[in-house]
């Protein structure tokens, strides 16, 4: 078990227990789609946020997405991280059918994934074992994606999906959100060279 200080938010209850079984800390869920009209549960997020912090952990469908989105607008940016799932078909095994993307989700992750997850969304290890360290270098801007050609541009689109599977993310990320996530775990130089590994393997 890892023992992390952000509070992780989930969609639902098979994902808590998923989650559960990796890390020692507090899982909310969100009931779904019902985060939008329950006010006393964002509530209880924000204060939750505000006292240890939130890291959000939604499937990489688009209603995961929907979800992050709406949370990511109601709580302070800088109470929170995100942490993505990569995309992974298949369904889980108490499911009679896959979800509408084909895609597994939260609950359907092996350990080692979750856990990859969210050291690379920067939570806070408090075991001593592996304590997140932040990445040193120049920071990614909007004006950078758009001059290495991941916006903006003629085939940015497809280069940014190009990205997007070479890090594992799920491909409805935005290049906002893929931004954010840039600065958490990477830096400029970084990008730089990744992408020109991907133009030159054509």
């Amino acid at each position: 078990m890892i023992k992390i200080k952000e509070v992780i938010v989930v969609e639902g209850r098979y994902d808590v227990n998923t989650v559960k079984q990796v890390f020692d800390t507090i899982v909310l869920e969100t009931g779904g789609f019902r985060i939008f009209s329950d006010k006393e549960r964002l509530k209880m997020f924000r204060k939750m946020a505000e006292h240890r912090g939130l890291l959000i952990l939604t499937d990489s469908d688009g209603a995961g997405m929907v979800i992050r989105n709406y949370l990511k607008g109601a709580i302070p940016n800088c109470l929170v991280k995100h942490a993505y799932i990569p995309d992974i078909m298949g369904k889980e095994s108490r499911k009679r059918t896959a979800s509408k993307e084909g895609k597994l989700g939260v609950e359907g992750m092996k350990p080692e994934v979750l856990r990859k997850a969210l050291q690379r969304a920067g939570a806070t290890i408090l075991d001593g074992e592996e304590e997140s360290a932040p990445v040193l270098g120049e920071k990614i801007s909007k004006a950078d994606l758009y001059a290495l050609g991941l916006s903006g541009r003629v085939g940015s689109e497809k280069l940014r999906a190009q990205i997007l599977q070479e890090l594992q993310l799920p491909k409805h990320l935005s290049a906002n959100a893929l931004l954010d996530f840039l600065n958490t775990v990477s830096n400029l130089e970084e990008l730089t060279r990744l992408v020109e590994k991907i133009q030159k393997n054509g």
